[in-house]
């Protein structure tokens, strides 16, 4: 079993390792807060499945309350991520942070772009 400990902790790793990757390689704040969220929550979920399984393993009250809790982190942790990338790149997004390369910007056709009571670039009308 530790095989497979030590096999999620890579696997958790490699992942980590490739959202920072996409922080220095991604051109623009949006693809880079999809790419770290994405890579970083798949690699934080093996890490915790890691735990979990460690914890199983060990047994007794201590092993459960560890694999328990590394449940509850999961569980969190799958509920927050995703809802603080939206918040990222909402914000970017009213601010007037354009996207590289973007040819459509379907939020600003339907009349939701940058506000002008926001921080950041006025937009001329």
């Amino acid at each position: 079993m530790s095989g497979l400990v030590y096999a999620f902790l890579a696997i958790g790793a490699a992942f980590n390792a490739l959202g920072a990757v996409a922080l220095i390689r991604f051109p623009d704040v949006y693809t880079r807060i999809h790419g770290a969220t994405k890579c970083t929550t798949f690699g934080s979920i093996f890490s915790i499945l890691a735990v979990a399984v460690y914890g199983i393993v060990q047994g007794g009250g201590a092993g459960g309350t560890m694999a328990v809790r590394a449940f509850l982190a999961l569980g969190f942790l799958l509920l927050t991520n995703p809802t603080g990338s939206h918040a990222l790149a909402r914000a970017a997004h009213r601010s007037g942070i354009k996207p590289f390369r973007a040819v459509v910007d379907r939020l600003e056709e339907a009349g939701h772009g940058p506000r002008a009571t926001d921080h950041g670039p006025r937009e001329t009308r």
